[in-house]
Formats: C-alpha cells, sequence, structure tokens
C-alpha cells in the first residue's frame, strides 16, 4: 500500500464520516414516514434541523454533532500518544472534547456517566466497566467514534480488535459495546486494503465482533442482550432479500432496528454499507433516511464506505460544504495521521 493510496482511505473515512453524521443530523429521531413527508423523499442534501428537532435544533445546515467530532477527537488521540493508543489516552480526549460545549450538549448517557466519573478521578481502564443495567454502556457511542482504530491498522484485524477493547475502556467497556465497536474497526481495517471486496469487509465486521465479544468479557463487564453477531447476520439477510434500496432500508428499520443500542446500530450501519454496495454517497443518504438515530447510524456507516472507496469516490461538493460549515481540517488531520500510523508501524 503506498502512502498516497493510504492517505486517500483515511479522508475517505473521515470525510465520509462527517458527511453523514451532517446529513442525519436533522432526520434523526423521525420515522422514515416523517422523513419523507417532511422533505418530500429521501434527504440527499444538507437540510437546516427543524425547530422541533431533539437534539440538534440551532445546527446550521452541514454542521456536524457528537459522532463525528469523537470520531475526530480520537483521531487525535491517537496523533498525540505517536500511534500507540492507550485509555489514559482516550479518556484525555474525551475530556478535552467534553469541555466543548458546542458538542458536548449532545453527549450520550453511556459517554455522559464515562466522563462524570474520568472528572471524579476513576481510572479509564475501569471507569467503562461501572454500572449493573443493561442500558450502561451498550449505546452506540462505542461504534461512532472507532473509525480511526480501523484506520491505524490496516489488513491487520486483530490489531484492530484490541485498540477498539482499548478504545471503549473509559466509557464503554461491556461485551456488547466491544464487539461492536470491534466490528466496525476490523471492517474498516480490512476496508483499507487495495484489493478488499465488499464481501471481504462485511466477514471482517463479522469476526471483528465475535473477537471484540471475547475481549469484554475478557476486560469488561458482561451484559444481557441481543449480540451483535446475531444481529448482524438478521440485518444483512433484510437487506439482500430487499427489492430495491429503500425497501431495504425499510426492511432494517422495521426488522432490526436503527436506535441508540449498539446492537441495533452496528448491524443496521453494516447493512446499508452492504445494501449500496460501498458506494459513499448511498451508504449515508441510507443512514440519513433510516429513522431513528440517523445521524450516527449515517457516521458509522460512512466511515467504513469512505474507508472501502477513498476521497476520490466522496462526493466532492458534500466534502467541501462539510469541511466550510465546521472547519474540520480533514486533510490536514489524514496527512498528520498517516504519517504518525506509517513511523510508528516502522518503529
Amino acid at each position: 500500500m503506498t502512502r498516497s493510496h493510504y492517505e486517500g482511505r483515511v479522508l475517505g473515512s473521515l470525510a465520509t464520516a462527517c458527511i453523514g453524521d451532517a446529513l442525519g443530523a436533522p432526520t434523526e429521531q423521525r420515522t422514515i414516514s416523517e422523513i419523507r413527508a417532511l422533505w418530500g423523499g429521501r434527504v440527499e442534501r444538507f437540510e437546516t434541523p427543524p425547530p422541533d428537532s431533539p437534539f440538534a435544533k440551532g445546527r446550521a445546515a452541514g454542521q456536524i454533532t457528537d459522532d463525528a467530532s469523537q470520531m475526530l477527537a480520537l483521531v487525535d488521540a491517537y496523533i498525540e500518544s505517536n500511534g500507540r493508543l492507550t485509555a489514559v489516552a482516550v479518556a484525555t480526549a474525551l475530556l478535552r472534547w467534553a469541555d466543548d460545549e458546542e458538542y458536548s450538549r449532545f453527549m450520550g448517557p453511556s459517554t455522559r456517566a464515562g466522563i462524570e466519573r474520568l472528572r471524579a478521578g476513576g481510572d479509564p481502564t475501569e471507569t467503562g466497566r461501572a454500572g449493573r443495567l443493561t442500558t450502561e454502556g451498550t449505546s452506540n457511542g462505542a461504534a461512532m467514534r472507532i473509525a480511526s482504530v480501523g484506520l491505524a491498522h490496516p489488513g491487520d484485524l486483530e490489531g484492530a480488535v484490541s485498540d477498539a477493547m482499548i478504545a471503549c475502556l473509559p466509557t464503554h467497556a461491556t461485551t456488547l459495546a466491544i464487539s461492536g465497536a470491534a466490528a466496525v474497526a476490523g471492517a474498516i481495517a480490512i476496508a483499507m486494503e487495495p484489493d478488499a471486496r465488499l464481501m471481504d469487509v462485511i466477514r471482517a465486521a463479522r469476526r471483528g465482533a465475535a473477537l471484540g465479544a471475547a475481549a469484554g468479557l475478557q476486560h469488561g463487564r458482561d451484559v444481557a442482550g441481543p449480540t451483535v453477531v446475531a444481529r448482524l447476520d438478521r440485518a444483512l439477510e433484510l437487506v439482500v432479500n430487499a427489492s430495491d434500496f429503500d425497501h431495504a432500508i425499510e426492511r432494517l428499520a422495521g426488522g432490526v432496528g436503527t436506535g441508540l443500542h449498539i446492537s441495533e446500530a452496528v448491524p443496521a450501519a453494516l447493512a446499508i454499507f452492504l445494501a449500496a454496495d460501498g458506494d459513499p454517497f448511498l451508504t449515508v443518504v441510507g443512514g440519513a433516511n433510516a429513522g431513528d438515530d440517523t445521524d450516527t447510524i449515517a457516521c458509522i456507516a460512512g466511515s467504513i464506505a469512505g474507508a472501502f472507496k477513498g476521497i476520490e469516490a466522496v462526493p466532492q461538493d458534500l466534502y467541501e460544504q462539510v469541511e466550510a460549515a465546521n472547519h474540520l481540517r480533514l486533510a490536514e488531520r489524514a496527512s498528520t495521521f498517516t504519517r504518525i500510523v506509517l513511523e510508528s508501524a516502522r518503529a
């Protein structure tokens, strides 16, 4: 893999994830039928969130939320730790992110609880295991920010799973969350390979989910609930047997769900990626129009599709618009991340 190829895949992943987050922000918490009625069909361009938007109200068209901003915080954590991710580096990045009220007001329940424990002086290798309820530490925040882990391990599924577990420790150290994060990280790691095929990515996600669940049993808190692997199998079946793309999205929303729980969000995102044949634009459109937690679904799915196809497959107009609306310096971040990761690999 050449440096230019690698950097193009990194930038593609970051850009598509940000586009997906911004595209799905105004549609979040709505049903598919509500989305279609409100915008007269699919949302395919950046829209201003309506005043009744539960989370994104007040944001401008094209602005990102907690999903992509946390993903970029972990990119910065890799850069600042010279490519060697630690729970301390993740916690430091999340605490800095949480101090930015522009994004922290969107903070999900598991991240919020973990941040509170970290602020109280908790050990970042332990804070994500706290709690007793099955809803604690099982939300999709573990997967929405995980892209950099897969990007840092091109072709290395096991390395991606290992770092995914580390990234989950401060806030999402449960069997289900680590499984979901490892599924996405593993998918991205394999998607980075120059000759990767669509089903290679899907198989990597399934293998990553299984390895992540095992890592969660060893390093996290075991929690009850549908497994990521079982829900992923169901999600893939639903889209493969759909009559068209819109039908696939409808079947996913009704049959698996597109909500906050990681065993909904990750399988749905991967199945949308499959239904879109890996195309970055169609993937984020599918996520943004799937109902419920649309910005997160589109961000996760977009991070995989962008890694799979690279920046050249990302719509240039949307990339420029999301950059202008948020001043993200994605090209600069991708270049620095590439340099740090490659130098770390040679060390």
